[in-house]
């Protein structure tokens, strides 16, 4: 239980107006309801969070990520930029859940999963969010060993060390600090890696071969939908569980358009030009397009001339901690919300350390980055989809703002277990991972049990690699909600309020 005592003065504002004294203090908010006098700023400050946490050079190499699925430029450009939109467009509308309710992504879920029904979905969200902040952690580390050994002054065993240590103290002490010092870094970062971003494409801009880029063969429209799924995992989907927990500190009137636009805007914007750029260099060079897959960040490297390759280094690190900074907050907010009773920061400090110890294997011990990878964004990218389908049908039936306290009562109007939202998210997800393939993993060959059954040729069939398991996990979590859930939400609504927060203390649960 996350402790509910709040600070005597609140915490600090979340978009730059608090006294600098109050800058570094912990945030002790968890679980509990933000109230309403601690709620500033306006829709266009989530700009800012949203961009910086995926303003990061990675962008770059998802270009060779979706190459790498045997689709032309144009094909893989369609893929990206659906992909990337759509999937930031999810994030925006569970943003507006947000403001509506006050609360963490993970507590606003109870409306629809009830108060310890909802800790299922919750561990997947702890899961996605702690396998998201170690890859990142990880490809930062990795990137300072190959900017180092490029200048000859190290890369061994002893750079990474140092490394790993820096970048995940900065991002554990970042976390758990809080939602004050997280938007103060996020508008730092922005502008940092923004513009040595458009340096680095300036300078390695004479390495695209149009003629080669344009020589790319099509692929067929099974590959497409396999690019297509792979980016939505690879961005929206990966923050979709976490996107309430910045506009939660909105007021209350704030623009439910305006949330949705810019959570979209911001997340997109830097993907969107990096894909671009970062599909141009992959489709230009077939060595670089295979040296991504070992390592995405470093290998970027070898286009750059020596004098950049610090700058490089700080933009690299720097977008990949923004990223991961915004991470283990949620995954904290997720272990709170799965039953672990201990403060906000300790749960941020937990889940720090299993990024440092995860980090440490990827880095000095694991063969392969880009296969584990792609089959961890598949795997858990089915029940988060299926998940994110329920809590859109849910949000969209319901007429009124949440009733906050009763989001940690089991006897209020939002139950305990509800069977159907349980029963349709692990429907859900066993037909998704039916559909779904990962064959460089070896340890996810179970997957795709569907396939066969259903024509689709199987695992090794044209269909096996399109991923259409996270689509279908999406769309009958939504649709099934809609179709059955209706009548639980208006018995819901029908009751009378219960206590508002300000009236009396709401208890964290």
């Amino acid at each position: 239980m996350t402790d509910p005592a709040r600070s005597p003065d609140g915490p600090p504002a979340p978009f730059g107006d608090a006294a600098a004294a109050r800058r570094f203090q912990v945030e002790t908010h968890g679980l509990d309801v933000i109230g309403d006098a601690e709620r500033k700023g306006t829709p266009r400050t989530l700009f800012w969070p949203w961009f910086g946490a995926n303003v990061s050079v990675l962008g770059l190499s998802y270009g060779a990520f979706v190459l790498g699925f045997g689709v032309s430029f144009r094909q893989a450009l369609t893929a990206g930029a659906v992909g990337i939109v759509f999937s930031f467009l999810l994030c925006g509308l569970v943003a507006v859940a947000g403001k509506r309710g006050s609360a963490p992504t993970m507590v606003l879920g109870r409306a629809a999963y009830g108060v310890r029904g909802n800790r299922l979905p919750s561990v997947v969200s702890w899961m996605l969010t702690v396998g998201w902040e170690t890859v990142l952690c990880a490809l930062a580390t990795l990137a300072t060993a190959t900017v180092f050994a490029t200048l000859g002054r190290g890369g061994g065993t002893e750079t990474k060390t140092v490394a790993l240590v820096v970048v995940g103290a900065l991002v554990v002490v970042v976390g758990v600090t809080g939602f004050d010092l997280i938007m103060r870094l996020q508008a730092v970062i922005t502008v940092v890696t923004g513009v040595l971003t458009l340096a680095y494409v300036a300078l390695v801009a004479d390495h695209i071969d149009w003629s080669t880029v344009d020589a790319i063969p099509s692929g067929s429209a099974q590959e497409f939908i396999g690019a297509l799924v792979f980016m939505m995992t690879g961005f929206g989907l990966g923050w979709v569980n976490a996107a309430a927990d910045y506009s939660r500190y909105l007021p209350r009137t704030s623009s439910g358009r305006g949330v949705v636009g810019w959570t979209t805007f911001g997340a997109s914007l830097a993907p969107l030009f990096l894909l671009v750029f970062g599909l141009l260099l992959a489709g230009s060079s077939s060595e670089l397009n295979a040296a991504v897959a070992a390592d995405p960040i470093g290998a970027l490297t070898t286009l750059l001339p020596t004098w950049f390759l610090v700058p490089f280094a700080v933009v690299a690190v720097l977008g990949l901690v923004g990223g991961a900074v915004l991470d283990i907050y949620s995954s904290g907010l997720a272990l709170l919300s799965a039953g672990l009773r201990v403060p906000r920061y300790l749960a941020a400090l937990i889940d720090g350390i299993l990024m440092i110890a995860g980090s440490v294997y990827i880095v000095f011990f694991a063969d392969d980055f880009l296969g584990p990878f792609m089959g961890f964004l598949t795997t858990l990218g089915v029940p988060v989809a299926a998940w994110c389908g329920v809590m859109l049908a849910d949000l969209a039936l319901r007429r009124r703002d949440y009733d906050e306290a009763d989001l940690y009562r089991p006897h209020g109007r939002y139950g305990d277990v509800p069977p159907l939202p349980l029963l349709l998210t692990l429907a859900a997800t066993a037909l998704g991972w039916g559909l779904v393939t990962n064959p460089a993993a070896d340890w996810l060959d179970w997957q795709g049990y569907l396939l066969g059954p259903l024509g689709l040729g199987g695992r090794t069939g044209s269909w096996a690699y399109a991923n259409l398991g996270v689509l279908a996990a999406l769309a009958l979590g939504f649709l099934g909600t809609l179709a059955l859930g209706r009548a639980r939400v208006r018995r819901q609504e029908r009751r009378a309020p219960g206590v508002r927060n300000g009236d009396e203390e709401v208890p964290a649960v």
